[in-house]
């Protein structure tokens, strides 16, 4: 049974009210800090990926060449690209850091990303048939999900999902599914969506597989190589992230149903119930894009996700208050706790209740997933 069944309409109104004084509060205190933490940031990805692609071209070094690029990309995607596109950082006023105009060093189009991302996943978190991040359109991550038997291929497909991710990712909008599987889009269709992602796509092949290869002449093997390496590095790293973020055992989906009448305060809960993070240090969290605190980042997308480590207190002090879950452990424990599910889930499953319990209607007519979505959107 859901936690939303053990909450009435007075408790998710003070739930709202106090999670909106958190993101408030933040909101009143930005300013240098946190400009100098993203431009800081910056210069160092910068600098790694620039150290790294010399790196590549010496052989004695070509390792910690891989590594430094590996780093670069990993920053680029997880706690710069991600966060910007976001909007975090919007209010500085700087167009190179701006949501609108920041492009990141990844196959998929930035605004294709924020529509599927921003907007999709984060207002319809882990509600079936309205968030595609359960499960790409490829894998079953829920008893709620009718089993069929492509399903029997989730623990390859997802070693393929990780090896591959930026490029999944790319697709994601295409809804390939939709097609292949359920025949509910036209070929016709899928070629004209397909447009931009292969132009981005071909951008970024290009530049890792044929330009700077190139330009090293007879080590142009070398150069491939370690592009190469970067990038499933980087796939690998940061489908994990997510995957951690949102697929341990007792995170839950949701059905349709849950978003009538949702209040904002039934969308906290819901960001709540639908998130998991993991601990580590200050490298870990930085590595992660901070998304190892995806709990909070659920609850505001919109906020640096460097102050995340510093409001999580708050976070879970409400979660005690309210007998509601925080969900958190390692990064091996979230890890296995996520591979378990998605084997589980390769198979057919009996018919068992399902974690999602009933959800409370006593809330007047949903404007809190409308009212995320324009604010996500802008």
């Amino acid at each position: 049974m859901s936690h939303f069944s053990k909450l009435n309409p007075e408790q998710f109104a003070a739930i709202g009210a106090a999670f909106d004084a958190i993101r408030n509060g933040i909101l009143a205190d930005l300013g240098e800090r946190d400009a100098s933490y993203i431009r800081t940031l910056v210069k160092r990805q910068r600098r790694l990926e620039i150290g790294g692609r010399v790196m590549l071209m010496i052989p004695p070094a070509w390792p910690l060449g891989v590594a430094a690029l590996s780093l670069s990309k990993i920053l680029d995607n997880m706690e710069i690209g991600h966060n910007i596109m976001h909007g975090q950082y919007d209010w500085m006023g700087d167009p190179t850091l701006n949501s609108r105009t920041f492009d990141w060093d990844s196959a998929d189009t930035a605004k294709n990303w924020k529509q599927t991302h921003n907007v999709e996943h984060h207002t319809y978190t882990n509600v079936l048939n309205r968030d595609h991040d359960v499960g790409y359109g490829l894998l079953r991550m829920s008893t709620q999900q009718k089993w069929e038997p492509r399903f029997l291929a989730n623990v390859p497909l997802t070693v393929i999902l990780h090896t591959f991710f930026q490029h999944f990712v790319a697709v994601q909008n295409l809804k390939l599914e939709e097609v292949l599987i359920y025949k509910t889009k036209t070929t016709a269709q899928l070629k004209e969506d397909f447009k931009p992602v292969w132009k981005k796509m071909r951008k970024q092949l290009a530049k890792d597989y044929v330009l700077f290869p190139v330009l090293a002449g007879p080590l142009a093997p070398l150069v491939f190589a370690g592009n190469a390496a970067a990038n499933l590095a980087r796939n690998v790293w940061a489908c994990a992230v997510i995957f951690n973020g949102h697929f341990p055992e007792d995170v839950e989906q949701f059905p349709e149903s849950v978003l009538e009448g949702e209040t904002r305060g039934h969308w906290y809960v819901r960001q709540l119930l639908g998130s998991a993070n993991f601990s580590g240090g200050r490298l870990m969290h930085i590595m992660s894009g901070n998304l190892s605190f995806q709990i909070e980042h659920h609850l505001f997308p919109d906020l640096p996700a460097h102050r995340y480590a510093e409001i999580s207190p708050q976070v879970r002090a409400i979660c005690e208050k309210y007998g509601l879950p925080y969900n958190t452990g390692s990064f091996l424990g979230q890890t296995l706790s996520t591979w378990k599910r998605i084997f589980k889930l390769s198979l057919p499953t009996r018919s068992e209740p399902q974690g999602n319990g009933e959800i409370s209607r006593r809330a007047p007519a949903s404007a809190a997933a409308n009212e995320a979505a324009m604010e996500l959107a802008a």
